[in-house]
């Protein structure tokens, strides 16, 4: 199976034409009910060799990353005398950019480029946080708090920039938001430094990640509204970064009603679930279900407490289960009718910065 990146790039090296690319697209969309433009591919598995070598590559990162914690005892290089040492995950980086020289760049894997990208920008995140740790020492008692902010901030910051060079050499789509989630990690680590004392300012800090979700959402949007006909590498991008918007966004809004504190009232449920109306047509509007999916275990357990609350005690899970595996289900069966009724509410000028509705004759050029 080919997926819409391999025919970006079959037409950049010249073996086929654009409109041998477009009348391809087009002769796949006929053979399926909905428009391809509903279907929000994205490149993960493109056969079991992916599985097998990214199954086989987390073994060897693992010894690598087993034999780096070894030596770092060996020299003494750890934190606190027996703990962590910063010199196994630089191996695991090291290794996981030696491995996509080969799997991502040559061979152009789609899961192990996946799983060695993390492996990399991970590695080198916890690797400078452990090197800090263990280069300064405890923290003076009046810096307690500041220290794990400013250490946050300066290994979110060179995460970052390995990001960003991950991406100039190999160009996978999900580099971007594991990019984004770096930066997020600078701003939320200068937060924790600046307020010092954490102590009853949990809604500040979630108040913080919501502003830093919509921001990623709308550095989304950008990278959408660049190739709404989704037939290049753009979508992909796209796609991750709404990933990583969605529990950022999601997360902190039913944390602020109180949601997770365990005691759900009739109201606080029935805000839930009009709060998850509203986002599945946000979802509709942008053809994305990535906010759908956060917001799922939140109004699973809304729903259930409103039925347990009701006095369908015994059945509160099934009836649940029931309710919202049969809507989903009904929403998946329909999302081209449901989102062509959304979308042709809004006003014409911001229809045009969504995906389109149908794919374009001739989309744009792969990016």
């Amino acid at each position: 199976m080919y997926s819409q990146n391999d025919l970006d790039e079959a037409v950049a090296a010249g073996a086929i034409s654009a409109d041998s690319a477009t009348a391809l697209r087009d002769f796949i969309d006929t053979q399926r009910a909905l428009p391809a433009v509903d279907e929000e591919h994205f490149r993960l598995i493109t056969g079991f060799n992916d599985i097998f070598v990214a199954i086989a590559s987390a073994i060897l990162l693992f010894a690598i990353g087993w034999i780096g914690q070894s030596i770092g005892q060996a020299l003494g290089f750890v934190i606190d005398s027996d703990g962590p040492s910063p010199l196994a995950p630089a191996a695991i980086a090291a290794t996981a950019w030696a491995l996509a020289l080969f799997f991502t760049a040559k061979r152009r894997m789609a899961l192990p480029s996946i799983m060695l990208l993390l492996a990399f920008v991970g590695g080198v995140f916890t690797a400078t946080g452990f090197a800090m740790v263990v280069g300064i020492g405890d923290p003076p008692s009046d810096q307690d708090f500041i220290y794990p902010g400013i250490v946050a901030s300066v290994s979110g910051a060179v995460a970052a920039a390995a990001a960003w060079l991950h991406w100039k050499r190999f160009r996978v789509p999900i580099t971007v938001a594991t990019g984004a989630a770096a930066v997020a990690a600078i701003a939320i680590g200068v937060l924790v430094a600046i307020l010092g004392d954490l102590q009853g300012r949990e809604d500040a800090i979630l108040g913080f990640v919501l502003l830093l979700g919509g921001a990623v959402f709308m550095f989304a949007m950008r990278w959408d509204a660049s190739d709404p006909a989704r037939v290049t590498r753009r979508s992909d991008v796209a796609f991750w970064l709404h990933l990583l918007a969605a529990p950022m966004i999601v997360h902190p809004v039913f944390t602020l009603l109180g949601l997770n504190d365990g005691n759900a009232t009739i109201g606080e449920g029935l805000v839930v679930v009009g709060l998850y109306v509203v986002l599945g047509i946000t979802a509709l509007a942008i053809d994305r279900r990535a906010l759908l999916v956060s917001a799922l275990a939140y109004v699973l357990y809304a729903l259930s407490e409103l039925f347990n609350q009701l006095g369908a005690v015994e059945l509160n899970i099934a009836l649940t289960a029931l309710v919202i595996g049969s809507a989903l289900l009904l929403l998946s069966a329909f999302w081209h009718q449901a989102r062509t009724l959304v979308v042709s509410k809004l006003p014409a000028t911001l229809q045009g910065r969504l995906p389109h509705l149908e794919r374009m004759i001739n989309p744009a050029p792969a990016a």
